[in-house]
């Protein structure tokens, strides 16, 4: 049996914060506002993962309220996110993702971005890529106000 799930996230970028993106800390003068460190590529990986399985979506797993999450590494949620879904027998296939802003400039720490996924998520690199648009001047993102990130997978659960 295969599932695709497809996940969502936008912060806005806010001083005198840390900006992450799939777990790399990039200097920016800028960081993502959110209740964890705001790593949206991780935090809609984490939605698409749980949506393939049908296993809810990050604000019911890691929810906001819920101070132990409180400038979380999303690294750590991203993995204990898998590791729910991988107990219930589903294997990762691909993840394809989309970074959304106009800077910075994902091409250059694309590598390592996809690097750092594939370790976290126990699969081959080949089977995790990211890619980074602008927004063209248009809406929060465009305007350098925000970040958004998209992904989308598809799980495997053999013997079913």
């Amino acid at each position: 049996m295969q599932k695709i799930g497809i996940g969502r996230d936008i912060h806005r970028l806010v001083p005198d914060r840390k900006l992450f993106l799939g777990g790399l800390e990039i200097p920016h003068e800028k960081g993502l506002l959110g209740h964890s460190d705001g790593d949206v590529l991780c935090h809609a990986i984490i939605d698409a993962l749980l949506g393939a399985a049908a296993m809810g979506d990050i604000g019911e797993i890691f929810p906001p309220s819920d101070p132990q999450w409180k400038n979380a590494n999303s690294l750590v949620l991203l993995k204990k996110a898998w590791n729910i879904v991988r107990e219930e027998g589903w294997n990762l296939v691909n993840l394809d993702c989309i970074i959304i802003c106009e800077s910075p400039k994902i091409l250059p720490i694309r590598e390592k971005i996809r690097s750092i996924l594939a370790h976290t998520l126990e699969t081959d690199i080949e089977n995790v890529f990211v890619k980074g648009k602008t927004n063209e001047g248009l809406g929060d993102t465009g305007k350098g106000e925000a970040i958004e990130a998209l992904a989308i997978c598809l799980l495997e659960k053999t013997g079913t």
